[in-house]
């Protein structure tokens, strides 16, 4: 590490955190005046507001546009250098212009070890007391599966309910089916409904019947009432509005196969989610390598051209992140490629300018 190392990288944080932290002001500022007559009506308390609320909201909006503040950092200060003619001196002095870039890629990859560590570990957890916040005080995150919900509760066992309250935990028609290795039917149980009793933990069936199946002989049994346990509770009925948001990566990927096992439908959005989480730390060391090559060069209308351009593939990457998670909810793309299409593309454009970069 030289002298010129330890300047990179004081001006890029140092720009970074300062421009992160100004537009979180200025955020918070933005959503108070939005949510504040939610506030008043729901009679939501200052402390819960700026501790639970804000204060864990912090975390979640450094991380959400961290790649985006890397890269128009970089074009900021870079340019301002090259406008300084500071490139020119270092290019001069013999530095080469790959040795230029190990304190960018130094600071990148710290930004990048946080945005991961943010994303997988600490965000779920905050998000927690967050999304609590905002079920109470703002909007109400929890919808019922709705009717004729089907699904494969554990290997072999598949639930069926024709429709789910969730304020009395009834599920009507309920039906459930185990099946053998072979594929033979060996258990039926049907109720007219059931319900949940969140003391004992049990659900009690009503007008039930269970046919017990053994190669030819079946066994029939009737009953007015019956109080039981399954692998199956009321939240596994009730859909959460984006609640990988609590999940940590271990917690998101244990999820993903317990629903892959189950045929949940809405099993691409969490994989899209978990492989997002890996891909985007990764954008901020690419989005790092074309920053620089794009603004180190000395250039008529200086800090503003490299900006408009920077700001223009940021947004582009945003929108190719877009199209390609759109594509892979309605099945075209996989999750994993999805989220990495966007990094591939943009290291084909890294390495471009690179090539083009001054020497």
């Amino acid at each position: 590490m030289k002298k010129i190392d330890y300047y990179i990288i004081k001006k890029f944080l140092g720009t970074f955190f300062y421009a992160i932290a100004l537009l979180t002001v200025i955020i918070i500022i933005f959503d108070v005046s939005e949510k504040i007559e939610d506030f008043i009506e729901n009679e939501a308390p200052l402390n819960e507001i700026v501790f639970s609320y804000y204060l864990n909201f912090i975390p979640y909006f450094i991380n959400l546009f961290s790649y985006l503040f890397v890269f128009i950092t970089v074009i900021f200060f870079t340019s301002k250098l090259a406008s300084q003619t500071e490139i020119i001196a270092m290019l001069s002095a013999g530095i080469s212009f790959r040795r230029l870039l190990r304190p960018y890629l130094i600071s990148a990859g710290l930004l990048g070890a946080l945005s991961f560590a943010l994303a997988n570990f600490v965000i779920p957890h905050t998000n927690i007391e967050t999304r609590a916040f905002k079920q109470k005080y703002i909007v109400n995150l929890q919808k019922d599966m709705g009717q004729d919900i089907h699904f494969q509760m554990s290997k072999g066992i598949f639930v069926y309910i024709e429709r789910y309250h969730s304020n009395s935990s009834t599920a009507f028609k309920f039906s459930l089916e185990q099946i053998d290795s072979i594929g033979q039917l060996i258990y039926k149980l049907n109720t007219e409904k059931a319900i949940y009793d969140t003391v004992s933990n049990k659900w009690k069936l009503i007008n039930y019947y269970e046919r017990y199946i053994d190669g030819i002989n079946e066994e029939l049994i009737m009953g007015k009432t019956k109080d039981t346990t399954f692998a199956l509770t009321p939240k596994d009925l009730i859909v959460i509005k984006e609640d990988f948001e609590e999940m940590d990566f271990i917690e998101i990927r244990d999820f993903v196969e317990k629903q892959k096992l189950k045929g949940a439908p809405n099993v691409v959005a969490y994989e899209i989610e978990m492989h997002k989480r890996i891909a985007f730390p990764f954008a901020a060391i690419i989005l790092t390598v074309i920053g620089v090559s794009l603004s180190s060069r000395k250039v008529r209308g200086g800090i503003g051209v490299h900006l408009g351009a920077g700001i223009a593939l940021t947004f582009i990457y945003i929108l190719l992140m877009q199209f390609t998670t759109v594509f892979a909810i309605s099945g075209t793309l996989s999750p994993q490629i999805a989220a990495w299409v966007p990094n591939i593309i943009y290291i084909f454009i890294a390495l471009y300018l690179l090539k083009r970069a001054p020497k």
